[in-house]
């Protein structure tokens, strides 16, 4: 059986900063060499789908076969523990881990370490935040200088995300869809509503990044496919997380870099 990756989603922070030629903060996790090679980008767009495992990637390979043709990076990366969604989500926007950011269990404060937006902030760019209401992007994020748009569906979320592409005014965009994980929860995985919630990720993905490419032609953007954690089976029909095995630890983000580099 397979054991736990090695990268951990704690270097993302810096990565997203360093993308976007900005130091990274004290204490934060070195950046994804791999991402970094291939080039500075002047946007990043960072799509959060929940849950998203990697023995789901490896199960229904099939799902994610327009998205595989358009990445430039699969990375296999480690969640934190417990892989839930706050913790998860501020270590991989702290670049820390749990027992520093202060999140280390299921709860949904707001952190009052610097975060990966307030570099970007400080260094005069431009952030947004998209989440459906109540959701962990949407709380532990609060009271900083970024722009959230907080609806209650992830319809409405992935229709803001798109207009704000159309806008063209941020430097860092995070769109949080959350419907594969509530769909899990209660159908498991591989229920029938879980994978159609999973196919409707995949396509998210592929949306975002046909708009960018006909939106942001004079810029270079990295987008990320990036879920926080992953998830197991649990009582036969339903799904669960929260353990540190491989099913809850293992995931894959992926990435597609849109857009020339410079000359």
């Amino acid at each position: 059986m397979k054991g736990l990756n090695e990268i951990t989603i704690a270097r993302v922070a810096s990565s997203i900063l360093s993308l976007l030629g900005v130091e990274k903060g004290e204490g934060m996790a070195e950046a994804i060499e791999e991402l970094l090679a291939l080039g500075r980008c002047d946007r990043v767009v960072m799509y959060n789908p929940d849950a998203v495992a990697e023995w789901i990637y490896e199960a229904h390979r099939d799902m994610f076969s327009p998205l595989l043709e358009e990445i430039d990076l699969n990375l296999e990366m480690k969640s934190m523990v417990p892989p839930v969604t706050p913790v998860c989500f501020a270590s991989m926007y702290t670049g820390l881990l749990p027992s520093i950011h202060g999140i280390e269990k299921y709860e949904k404060p707001v952190l009052k370490v610097k975060t990966a937006f307030d570099i970007l902030r400080e260094n005069g760019r431009k952030v947004a935040i998209v989440s459906t209401e109540g959701d962990s992007i949407s709380k532990i994020f609060l009271e900083r200088d970024l722009d959230y748009f907080i609806y209650r569906t992830k319809e409405e979320c992935n229709r803001k995300a798109l207009e704000l592409i159309d806008e063209d005014r941020y430097d860092l965009l995070v769109l949080y869809n959350g419907d594969y994980d509530w769909a899990m929860h209660r159908f498991s995985p591989e229920g029938k509503r879980s994978l159609r919630a999973l196919g409707e990720n995949v396509e998210t993905y592929m949306e975002l990044k046909k708009a960018i490419e006909e939106r942001w032609k004079g810029h270079r953007t990295a987008l990320a496919f990036a879920p926080d954690h992953g998830c197991h089976r649990a009582y036969g029909i339903l799904g669960s997380h929260g353990k540190e095995i491989p099913m809850d630890m293992n995931i894959r983000h992926f990435w597609s870099i849109i857009g020339e580099r410079d000359a």
